[in-house]
């Protein structure tokens, strides 16, 4: 679903405007992420320049940092991206919540979360709007800034329900879902590309205003046997031009990009080869984003775990340690060590399971040698949905408050110790 971006009730103004710049403002410190709603929204108006991010000043001195950055980026901009994308993934165990389902997928895992089957049952637009409300307000309210460095909003969650200063107010991180629809990949079967970089600018500026900090796009990849031949050259090339002009685009609106290539594994497909399409996929990624001018530094990647499809029969025999070396040797050879970070996503496994993959990941880091380019590798961690409230969501929808908070604690801080190789 793409970005919507229609003003609330109590909105008279347009999302897409920035404030009148006024030397009475002051500006928050860098590392301080304000609530825009403070103020009414009329005091925003149109910006002269599309381009420009009036919200942060650049004539003040900015600290130094170790990246030598190019002249068609702003120091200042560059700054913030570098500082934000390091703080989303050190100190090292900490990760990020996915919170970016649509409304009918909130409505889908609430009611499985019930005990339902089928599809669920629904209220009002009205009933379910304040469901959702509720359910994200809780789950917010009940995460900690000692597991989460921060949490991706879908847009209604950010724009309409305005909770990124609740997040922001705990020492959490806001971000938003960025990526459109799919459509089908013209003249290749079962393979798809995302839409939405036409109108990206405004609706990443806009989410920048309330309070977003980082942005996240996801593309999905085929994978099959190489018999089969999924994924095609064109849905690889495709994918990686989209991501590179999304990071780009995101940056230029004072937004950390976090690139999401998601290799399916619902398919035939064995270890080698899902971790050929991942290196594959990632290193093309890569080579656009240098063609794009994207700051690698400011910038963070979301793929999936290499792991033998569903249909492949190895699956079942397959280890965790199976999985951490082919992902440690994939991440070696496809991520520019300017990469502050990767989070890896659950894609939908049990939480045991996607925990396990990442703790054995890690000790595998922990374990390697210091001529090993898995030495060399940023921090591994974490950046789960379902495997991090699936308990959760069922103790709230019983009305138990408590057993949300602690089984939010649970997951957590299992996903912090698998992000160091500590879990047992």
């Amino acid at each position: 679903m793409s970005l919507s971006l229609e003003p609330t009730d109590s909105t008279t103004t347009s999302l897409f405007t920035t404030p009148d710049p006024s030397p009475s403002i002051e500006h928050p410190k860098p590392d301080t992420f304000p609530n825009p709603f403070h103020s009414p929204v009329t005091n925003y108006s149109e910006p002269e320049n599309l381009f420009a991010m009036p919200d942060l000043s650049t004539e003040v001195d900015h600290k130094p940092h170790d990246v030598f950055v190019q002249l068609f980026h702003s120091k200042a901009v560059a700054e913030e991206l570098i500082t934000t994308a390091r703080a989303l993934v050190y100190p090292r165990g900490k990760g990020v919540y996915a919170t970016d389902e649509t409304p009918d997928a909130i409505a889908s895992v609430l009611h499985a979360a019930a005990g339902g089957t089928g599809n669920p049952v629904l209220g009002t637009d009205g009933e379910e709007k304040e469901k959702r409300r509720k359910w994200r307000e809780a789950a917010y309210n009940a995460i900690s800034s000692d597991y989460i460095s921060g949490v991706i909003l879908y847009s209604e969650t950010l724009l309409t329900f305005q909770l990124a200063p609740l997040l922001s107010s705990k020492g959490i991180i806001p971000g938003i879902r960025a990526n459109g629809e799919l459509r089908p990949l013209p003249n290749y079967r079962d393979e798809f590309i995302v839409q939405g970089l036409d109108d990206l600018l405004p609706k990443l500026q806009a989410a920048r205003i309330a309070g977003a900090r980082f942005s996240k796009w996801r593309v999905p990849i085929a994978c099959t046997s190489a018999e089969r031949g999924l994924p095609s050259e064109a849905a690889l090339d495709a994918h990686a031009e989209t991501l590179a002009q999304y990071a780009s685009v995101s940056q230029q609106a004072g937004l950390v990009p976090i690139v999401e290539p998601d290799v399916e594994f619902g398919e035939d497909a064995d270890l080698a080869r899902s971790a050929w399409v991942h290196e594959q996929a990632i290193a093309r990624i890569y080579e656009r984003c240098r063609i794009h001018g994207v700051l690698l530094e400011g910038s963070l990647v979301k793929p999936s775990f290499p792991q033998p499809g569903l249909k492949h029969p190895s699956r079942e025999g397959t280890t965790p340690e199976d999985i951490a070396l082919a992902t440690v040797t994939t991440i070696s050879r496809s991520v520019p060590s300017a990469v502050p970070g990767v989070l890896f996503l659950s894609g939908g496994l049990p939480p045991a399971v996607a925990t396990s993959y990442l703790n054995a990941i890690n000790k595998l880091v922990n374990s390697a040698s210091p001529e090993s380019p898995v030495a060399r590798l940023p921090p591994l961690t974490f950046s789960f949905g379902r495997a991090l409230q699936g308990d959760a969501a069922r103790c709230w929808v019983r009305g138990d408050d408590e057993g949300m908070r602690q089984t939010f604690e649970k997951w957590a801080r299992e996903c912090w110790l698998a992000a160091q190789g500590m879990k047992d």
